[in-house]
């Protein structure tokens, strides 16, 4: 099953139109159209924001692998330490509290990161 094919049965499963799916992730009817028909890939950007907004476990939408939905933020954690297994536990641990940050503390953190980045030159 491609990944379009999987966003189709995501979209069904949730009883929504594309237009509905669509505005729920920010792009049109004709954007998750092309999507389902293999007509054009859902950027990373897409694929994070469904995941976000459906509780869809990224590994299913990208993969096919384990399943649609995540139960709980203990499963997107597990998923974490098996996604970044040999990474040490400071890399790991950023990431989860990233799942429970506010949108002010993600736009906080990006405005550190834009200001190291900015040192690097």
């Amino acid at each position: 099953m491609t990944q379009g094919e999987r966003i189709r049965e995501l979209r069904k499963t949730l009883k929504m139109t594309m237009e509905q799916f669509g505005e729920k992730i920010g792009v049109t009817k004709s954007t998750i159209s092309n999507i389902e028909n293999g007509n054009r890939n859902a950027t990373e950007h897409m694929v994070k924001s469904i995941c976000r907004e459906f509780n869809v476990d990224y590994i299913w939408l990208t993969t096919g692998d384990g399943e649609m939905f995540v139960d709980t933020d203990d499963d997107f954690i597990e998923r974490i330490d098996r996604i970044m297994v040999g990474e040490d536990d400071a890399r790991k641990n950023l990431f989860k509290a990233l799942l429970e940050a506010s949108d002010e503390d993600i736009a906080a953190f990006q405005r550190i990161i834009d200001l190291f980045a900015s040192k690097k030159d």
